[in-house]
């Protein structure tokens, strides 16, 4: 299946709509960073159609169907499988950037900066509404602070954290500043039935400017990319898609087969029936935790460390109304695999399929938008 690469870089100040309805007088519009796979996935996926020459009016109503897009009802074989922060490098190299996974901490300021990272324990003298045998632990010797927030993990950054490096907090971790900075702007609602600016309607809105060689690393499956521009989030702002090698990190396929254990990391928000449980587990329990069984890898998960669900939404364009709302996952959510019973092919498997079931692989749409992505990692 066809594979390929490509950098995303804004030409302009971006608006990155995010769930929250805004446009009424005085309201205010925020824009998430990074902002929804979906937003990659939309405007991929009307360049191809646009690209091929299709009546977007006819897709729109359902009546055209593109060999890798698919339909508006149905996917095709586009799949966006991994987006991300990235930046350009001097040898034209991409490399992508990573929130912090949900197992890392980081303290202190500058040179003094240090990474610490949870680890599973079983802890019986306190009482929880953990329902796994262990719990994810910060071990701290020192005197507590507040951990550093608005940092990047590099893809160095992360082979280290997938296998058995030191993650160095000089080399591994970017600024969110060094990215890209915020900006208000001031918005004017619009009367469409007159064509002229519908009086008192004022509003404000957050737009991103991005830095120089800054922009998002996409990878897509089932369809090839080209050169061009695309619109992207609100506004349609102009971005360019440039085809490019991107550095995206991989684990030791062999090491996490020998070690019988591993770790699950989300590299963009899951949506799953059991809520913050991943796709292929069962209900779980104090004892066993819960067991795993997906594509051929087998396990159970008995520890995770997952932060405060996200809600999932965005526009459809085609029907012109709301996507449904959806409880996530956060990108970064960590679970802990023991007793995994996997060869390496069926690994690289999961982590090209994503967390989905063969059956809402053909049929889902959120697939093709790039939810349930993951990385496999040995156990440190």
């Amino acid at each position: 299946m066809t594979d390929t690469s490509a950098f995303i870089e804004p030409l302009d100040v971006l608006s990155l709509r995010g769930n929250r309805l805004f446009g009424d007088p005085g309201s205010w519009g925020e824009s998430p960073m990074p902002p929804p796979p979906t937003v990659a996935a939309g405007a991929l996926r009307s360049h191809l159609l646009a690209r091929a020459g299709f009546d977007l009016a006819a897709f729109a109503k359902g009546d055209a169907e593109h060999p890798a897009v698919g339909t508006r009802d149905r996917p095709g074989t586009f799949t966006l499988a991994a987006f991300q922060l990235a930046r350009r490098c001097e040898d034209g190299r991409v490399e992508p950037l990573y929130p912090l996974p949900a197992d890392l901490v980081v303290n202190g300021t500058g040179d003094a900066r240090r990474i610490e990272q949870l680890v599973p324990a079983r802890i019986d003298a306190l009482a929880g509404s953990n329902p796994l045998p262990l719990w994810p632990v910060l071990a701290q010797a020192d005197e507590r602070s507040k951990p550093v927030t608005g940092l990047w993990l590099t893809a160095d950054g992360l082979r280290a954290w997938m296998g058995a490096g030191v993650i160095d907090a000089a080399r591994h971790l970017v600024a969110s500043d060094s990215l890209w900075k915020t900006e208000a702007r001031v918005g004017v609602g619009l009367d469409v039935a007159r064509r002229r600016v519908d009086d008192g309607k004022l509003f404000s809105l957050q737009a991103v400017s991005f830095a120089r060689d800054a922009g998002f690393a996409v990878r897509v499956r089932g369809s090839d990319l080209s050169e061009g521009v695309l619109r992207f989030g609100g506004d349609g702002r102009g971005t360019r898609l440039d085809p490019a090698r991107v550095d995206w990190p991989e684990p030791d396929w062999d090491a996490i087969t020998e070690a019988r254990r591993g770790r699950l990391l989300l590299t963009t928000p899951g949506l799953f029936e059991r809520g913050w449980l991943p796709t292929g587990a069962s209900d779980p329990t104090p004892v066993d935790g819960a067991a795993f069984d997906l594509h051929g890898v087998r396990g159970r998960i008995i520890c995770a460390a997952v932060p405060r669900a996200d809600v999932v939404s965005g526009w459809d364009l085609a029907r012109w109304q709301p996507k449904p709302a959806q409880r996530s996952a956060p990108t970064g959510s960590v679970y802990w695999l023991d007793e995994l019973d996997a060869t390496p092919a069926a690994l690289r498997k999961l982590v090209e399929t994503g967390l989905w079931t063969e059956p809402q692989y053909n049929t889902d749409m959120r697939r093709a938008e790039g939810f349930n992505r993951v990385a496999l990692a040995q156990w440190r």
